[in-house]
């Protein structure tokens, strides 16, 4: 049977006990009301008429006036004519009778007996009436009393048919809903052996046919591929196990999922422990794993004693992002994602920081050797240029200008590389020194101002006056300034103008350089403080080394300052550094 038909004669058997009661009180009810429609009726007519023609009797002597026999015939018909009681017929003959007879006798004798009579017969009618009422509200009672006894008798029936009803009626609809539930329950705790059974033909019967199934095909699926996926995973296991980079792997709650012998080995961690414990409760006992998993600074390289000697590693975080399948509170469809924990991979990059340091040393070496013999190279030239020496012809003058240029360019490479090395292998060393931002600026001005007047290039100083002190390295900064007037006069057409500005912004003292030349690309602006990096030139300009502007932002992030560089094709280009002020 249908869920539907078994809901429609469920509500029906109920519509039908409801309308049974209400018949069952509405037929007994309306025997108490005719019942007591007759009371009221018939009889109290009867005694209505006799109490009239009663008062005429005791109010009036026979024979009666033409009005007052009308009055009293009136209500002898009315009585004939409401005959209702047995032996009333008689009363009313004997009533009618005596009346006749006093109406028309005479003597006394007579009159005295006919009115004895007449009393004695509207006495007798009322008595009959009296007890017809009596008679007549017993029975009412009675009817009443049967009532109430079957009105209750099939109350109790209907609430009992009806409180079985909604006890019992609703779990054929819920107890089916419930084994689903608790089906459902087990599969999602992937038992697949789950299986549901009903023999009523309705539609839960139909369901749990699809429900098995599926559940059927679940199982399938599951136990084909649950030994394809145990293959894979011991397949990535043995992978992670041979790589060559220590990996650890972290899920959302931040427990430990997996990490390789090398791992292990460098945070001197038991592998088979360790996993599936919580990675805040392991960081407090272990120094390696808290700077691997939350680092105090944004050094990618950490140094580790491994391998017998101090080996250092590149620190990789990746978040593992996989699609969120949970239900969504908005009923529209969307695509989301959730994070599933994270991966943190140890590049061992020792043989690379090893050439790196190599590569220093050797760059040190070199210029520290090239820069005796530029600078004795330099005094020679000097010397030559001096007259007392001997005079020389043009064409001898223009290659020691040329000789000079180079050996310039050679020294200033020199010294850009020593500066490198000294970065690069962590021993800079910064003289701080409490200055006013005006005197960094005049000394770089006085620096490039034979440079600028070679190409009548006007330096325009925009300094604003009272400026707070800075906490820096005066000759560096003043260095870094060199290096962006030099440029700017380099890339400046004759004639024309380079402004610098100085001006506090906030808690910072901002520098500035100026030039209106050609402009940089876009494409290389983000790699201007690349060390060896060169903007490709028309060829009218000579490029340096391509390190002035690594070692400037080297030299300005020591001092807790900020470089960059804005510009535009056709507007020139505008370099930036800030100081942070005193106080």
């Amino acid at each position: 049977m249908k869920i539907k038909t078994k809901l429609r004669l469920g509500f029906g058997f109920l519509f039908i006990i409801v309308l049974s009661f209400g018949l069952i009180a509405l037929f007994f009810l309306n025997e108490l009301s005719d019942k007591s429609k007759v009371i009221l009726k018939d009889n109290y007519k009867s005694l209505k008429y006799v109490a009239s023609m009663r008062n005429l009797v005791d109010e009036n002597t026979f024979p009666l006036e033409n009005n007052k026999a009308q009055i009293f015939e009136q209500n002898l018909k009315n009585e004939g004519e409401n005959i209702t009681e047995n032996g009333e017929k008689s009363a009313y003959q004997n009533l009618n009778l005596a009346y006749r007879t006093l109406q028309n006798s005479s003597t006394n004798s007579i009159k005295e007996n006919g009115l004895k009579n007449l009393r004695s017969a509207l006495q007798h009618i009322e008595e009959l009436n009296m007890k017809a009422i009596y008679d007549k509200n017993e029975l009412a009672s009675a009817a009443s009393a049967r009532a109430n006894l079957y009105i209750s008798i099939a109350a109790v029936l209907s609430f009992l048919i009806l409180f079985t009803f909604i006890v019992n009626f609703p779990g054929f609809v819920a107890n089916p809903l419930a084994e689903f539930s608790a089906a459902i329950k087990q599969i999602s705790r992937k038992n697949y052996k789950q299986r549901l059974n009903f023999t009523n033909d309705d539609e839960f019967t139909e369901l749990a046919d699809s429900f098995n199934g599926m559940v059927a095909k679940l199982n399938e699926w599951e136990n084909s591929n649950l030994s394809k996926i145990k293959s894979e995973k011991s397949r990535i296991e043995a992978i992670i196990a041979q790589m060559q980079d220590a990996i650890i792997g972290l899920n959302e709650k931040g427990e430990v999922l997996f990490l390789n012998h090398l791992a292990a080995r460098l945070m001197n961690l038991d592998e088979e422990k360790i996993i599936g414990q919580n990675a805040t409760e392991l960081i407090k006992k272990n120094e390696l794993l808290k700077r691997i998993i939350k680092p105090e600074t944004e050094d990618k390289t950490l140094k580790i004693f491994a391998d017998e000697k101090e080996s250092y590693f590149l620190l990789e975080n990746r978040e593992i992002i996989i699609p969120n399948y949970e239900e969504q509170e908005e009923k529209a469809l969307t695509s989301s994602s959730k994070s599933a924990g994270s991966v943190y991979v140890l590049k061992n990059i020792t043989q690379f920081k090893e050439l790196d340091e190599a590569k220093t040393n050797f760059i040190a070496t070199v210029s520290h050797e090239l820069k005796t013999p530029l600078s004795s190279i330099k005094m020679s030239l000097k010397l030559l240029n001096d007259e007392r020496v001997g005079s020389m012809n043009e064409e001898q003058s223009q290659l020691l200008t040329h000789i000079k240029e180079d050996s310039d360019r050679l020294l200033k490479i020199t010294s850009e590389l020593l500066d490198l090395s000294q970065v690069e292998t962590g021993n800079l060393k910064l003289t701080f020194a409490i200055t006013k931002p005006e005197d960094i600026v005049n000394y770089a001005i006085d620096a490039v101002k034979f440079q600028a007047e070679q190409k009548s290039i006007n330096l325009e100083l925009n300094c604003d006056r009272n400026l707070p002190n800075v906490n820096a390295d005066i000759q560096k900064t003043a260095w870094v300034m060199v290096n962006f007037l030099s440029n700017a006069l380099r890339y400046s057409a004759e004639k024309s103008k380079v402004v610098i500005d100085v001006f506090q912004k906030d808690k910072f003292i901002q520098f500035s350089v100026q030039d209106y030349g050609k402009g940089i690309d876009e494409k290389y602006q983000k790699r201007l403080f690349e060390r060896y990096f060169q903007v490709p030139t028309d060829g009218q300009n000579k490029s340096g080394s391509g390190l002035g502007l690594a070692i400037s932002k080297d030299f300005i992030e020591a001092e807790d300052g900020k470089i960059w560089v804005v510009s535009a094709i056709g507007e020139g280009s505008k370099f930036c550094f800030t100081l942070p002020i005193v106080g």
